[in-house]
């Protein structure tokens, strides 16, 4: 199976001490890092959530809605069903592109730095 990724390196990396990592972790760049991943993943979490129990509260106290036939053998439940695999996919998909785009390069740089690189 071929991978994206080259091998791991033989050298060794330097191990930041704690004064390092706290020094990191109170610096404005790790801080905007953080602040950007949870700007995208809470709010789409608590969504998510927020969708997901329409979901179960609809099909178990509004039985006769969910049960509505849109056509054929298909029902609003299925249908509701159906929608949750997608939006899963979905938010899958648009983290990764938001990870690849904003998160990525940022702990990639502070990694650098950190092991010794910058």
């Amino acid at each position: 199976m071929a991978t994206d990724a080259p091998p791991p390196s033989k050298e060794q990396h330097k191990l930041p001490s704690t004064e390092e990592f706290v020094e990191v972790h109170e610096s404005a760049e790790f801080v905007e890092l953080r602040r950007s991943y949870r700007s995208f993943a809470f709010p789409l979490t608590v969504a998510f959530i927020a969708w997901y129990l329409l979901y179960v509260l609809l099909s178990n106290y509004a039985g006769d809605f969910m049960g509505t036939k849109l056509f054929g053998n298909i029902n609003v439940a299925f249908v509701f069903g159906i929608a949750q695999f997608v939006t899963t996919f979905l938010i899958a998909w648009w983290y990764s592109r938001h990870a690849g785009a904003k998160l990525d390069p940022k702990a990639e740089a502070i990694k650098t730095r950190m092991e010794g690189g910058a």
